[in-house]
């Protein structure tokens, strides 16, 4: 079922499940590479980590899935996956391995790396680094004793994380967010001319469960704005495959919805987002729009008891005097909903000035004032000198 290339040496593996650890690692790796261009490095990860020049064992990005239903649905094939990888790494022994987010596979990976004695921690020579938090503000703040038990050191990317770690034995740098670093070049772009753009997600299922709610809500805005430019970017050929099929579905739409599959740069005067990492791009960028979530009925009822914050946006949770955007969650986010929110903004961009104002206390907020990135913060636990 899987197959994984054979190495003579590895001096880095990374593992990232999810697109924007993939992006957020991509640029860690053309960053790093450009200063020792000889390093040897493999991923588990996506097509950015793959064309930044890490050799893909596995494209992990693909088959990423988010919630206790959907992570129960697919437990055979990732234990499978999980099993192959511990081999490999038992096998390659690769000097140092990297992991990305991802913490519900990484975790437990670095569990089973220390209890097997391949790890530092578990007397071995491997070192096990992680890079970008959990969030254990939101929920299961306890797993920082198990990822000190179990990591070398940790890199995160908001300044207040580091206070989630203060109580356990664990090194822990704050590295500014890779969004505001120097070389970062943004994928989203604010143009008051541009098109209304829809950001379901990169995730197969909230795609099919939010898609169609932003459709609904797209059937009225065109009714009210026909000249109005409508554009759904989709990272990879999977989801072109199931917005296309979601898309042709309706017939108002299908020719005034234009899907564009991984863009360079997304332009736009207001979006419809998914509470993940685009959402937060758009932040950054200064862009109007309304935040929309739906998940599996029992991943929700689970998440209203373990959720310890009042917003699922990254922005809104940074900025909770002054949140930047409407939030609607599971039966609140309509077609109706969606379309009352985002009318005025189309028609005037009415409020717009608060969004410039949240982008510019955002990016004060994640830079990294002792100038030390993740780059910096990597070469020296990787010792390279």
């Amino acid at each position: 079922m899987f197959s994984f290339c054979n190495y003579k040496e590895v001096d880095l593996l990374i593992i990232s499940g999810e697109a924007s650890g993939d992006e957020h690692a991509s640029l860690l790796v053309r960053d790093i590479k450009s200063r020792f261009p000889n390093l040897s490095i493999v991923a588990l990860g996506g097509q950015n980590l793959k064309s930044s020049g890490a050799d893909l064992l596995f494209d992990l990005v693909e088959h990423a899935v988010v919630g206790v239903v959907e992570v129960l649905k697919n437990y055979n094939f990732f234990k499978k996956l999980f099993n192959h990888t511990l081999e490999w790494i038992v096998e390659h022994k690769p000097k140092v391995i990297l992991l990305v987010d991802y913490p519900g596979f990484n975790l437990r990976l670095a569990d089973a790396l220390m209890k097997k004695g391949i790890s530092r921690k578990g007397s071995g020579e491997i070192k096990v680094l992680q890079y970008v938090s959990p969030q254990l503000w939101a929920w299961k703040p306890k797993r920082r004793f198990k990822m000190a038990k179990v990591l070398d050191a940790l890199a995160v990317i908001f300044p207040f994380e580091t206070d989630c770690y203060k109580d356990v034995d664990l090194p822990v740098s704050f590295v500014g967010h890779p969004f505001v670093s120097k070389n970062y070049k943004p994928s989203v772009s604010f143009d008051r001319n541009g098109p209304l753009v829809l950001l379901p997600g990169s995730r197969v299922q909230p795609v099919q469960r939010i898609l169609p709610v932003f459709l609904d809500a797209c059937e009225k805005i065109i009714q009210l704005f026909p000249e109005l430019e409508i554009q759904l970017p989709v990272p990879n050929e999977q989801l072109k495959k199931i917005s296309s099929e979601i898309l042709n579905s309706r017939q108002q739409l299908k020719d005034r919805v234009e899907i564009k599959e991984n863009p360079l740069v997304i332009t736009a005067r207001a979006a419809l987002m998914s509470s993940g990492t685009m959402s937060f791009g758009c932040a950054l960028a200064g862009i109007p729009g309304v935040i929309a979530y739906k998940a599996h009925p029992l991943t929700y009822l689970f998440g209203k008891l373990v959720l310890r914050v009042p917003y699922l946006g990254m922005a809104n949770i940074l900025l909770p005097k002054n949140p930047p955007y409407r939030e609607l969650i599971q039966s609140g986010a309509t077609g109706n909903s969606l379309f009352s929110e985002i009318k005025d903004t189309l028609e005037n961009l009415q409020g717009i000035k608060k969004y410039k104002t949240a982008s510019v206390e955002l990016k004060k907020i994640l830079s990294n004032t002792q100038e030390f990135g993740v780059t910096d913060w990597l070469i020296d636990e990787m010792e390279l000198g």
